[in-house]
């Protein structure tokens, strides 16, 4: 009987393991950009990944093309020269410039009645 319970538990979680034909994989790739801290000034170049920011009073400049921005805390200001997938934005009074893409804009706070600004500015 040990050895039915123990079979019947381990075949749902290999079946969680393993990869279906047309499930969708993740977008994530090596050379994401992840800028994790408080009131830092920094220019990074996106390289086509995603651009994570997760702190406080940062002001981070995104060269070239980003996949997407996702956003996290309060008083952050990222802008972007191109975005291609989506904006997404956690928090309160962050700000995100983008000047060229046509990104999906979540704005996840203002949802929750927090002020953001998600904008297109000229290049």
């Amino acid at each position: 009987m040990l050895r039915t319970a123990a079979r019947a538990a381990a075949i749902p979680a290999a079946l969680a393991m393993a990869v279906l034909p047309g499930v969708p994989v993740a977008a994530a790739k090596n050379g994401d950009t992840h800028i994790t801290s408080v009131g830092v000034t920094q220019t990074v170049d996106c390289n086509n990944g995603t651009l994570f920011v997760n702190g406080a009073d940062n002001v981070i400049t995104a060269l070239g093309s980003c996949w997407a921005v996702t956003m996290q805390g309060s008083g952050n200001t990222v802008t972007a020269d191109n975005v291609v997938n989506d904006i997404t934005v956690y928090g309160w009074s962050q700000t995100a410039l983008y000047k060229s893409g046509d990104p999906v804009v979540v704005d996840r706070g203002r949802e929750l009645g927090m002020t953001n600004v998600i904008n297109r500015i000229p290049a």
